[in-house]
């Protein structure tokens, strides 16, 4: 066991985490009226990713358990303030409207983040950072809750789940083009595509020389 987050990010997880606990409140009785389902399952998700977000900040480096944790604070602010104004100002639809728009956005959000991964997986011509159980569990449990709020006739369950299943569809799709180069490009290319990316699970190794990486900016 290493111990160590290494070039892995706690990004992805710490949105995840936002997503669940937005859609938690959403499910809520006095929120989304028949949507008790969706708390349940969010709610299971939110404490998953919690211990993810934990175990993460205990073994990462310094700077980045300092960022992931800045980021914490910040989207816990997002969800308490959400949920604070529909309490406190907001009654009946308009309580149901803020806080399905709130999660559509961020649940939008967090199945983009894969993009720059995509974006690596086409540059580098491997599958090497895409697994290809993520990307398979992405399209399905996208796909599961799209077809769940067509059937109840919900917006902001199909919308953004309708975006995930896209996307998942993308990914099943770069991996089935690239699977047989997976861990087959050199590091000095991986190094030159991973540069500026802000992406699902990787970040920019710490042990490279910063001046020998070219820069191709952020997306």
């Amino acid at each position: 066991m290493k111990r160590s987050t290494e070039q892995f990010s706690g990004i992805p997880y710490v949105m995840a985490l936002l997503n669940c606990l937005l859609y938690t409140w959403y499910g809520l009785p006095f929120v989304s009226p028949n949507n008790i389902l969706v708390s349940i399952i969010n709610g299971t998700g939110a404490a998953i990713e919690s211990i993810y977000v934990l175990i993460f900040l205990i073994f990462a480096p310094k700077k980045e358990k300092a960022k992931i944790f800045g980021l914490l604070v910040f989207i816990l602010s997002i969800f308490s303030a959400v949920a604070l104004v529909s309490m406190l100002a907001l009654h009946g639809n308009k309580r149901k409207l803020l806080c399905g728009f709130a999660g559509t956005i961020f649940s939008i959000v967090m199945y983009a983040a894969p993009l720059s991964v995509m974006r690596l997986v086409i540059k580098t011509k491997s599958v090497e950072y895409m697994p290809f159980f993520l990307s398979l569990f992405v399209f399905l449990c996208g796909t599961s809750w799209f077809i769940y709020g067509l059937i109840g006739k919900d917006p902001f369950l199909a919308v953004p789940n309708g975006f995930g299943t896209g996307l998942g569809a993308m990914q099943l799709i770069l991996y089935a083009i690239y699977r047989k180069n997976k861990g087959g490009v050199t590091d000095k290319k991986k190094s030159t595509a991973i540069d500026g990316s802000l992406e699902m699970g990787v970040n920019r190794p710490h042990h490279q020389n910063q001046a020998n990486i070219p820069q191709d900016g952020q997306h």
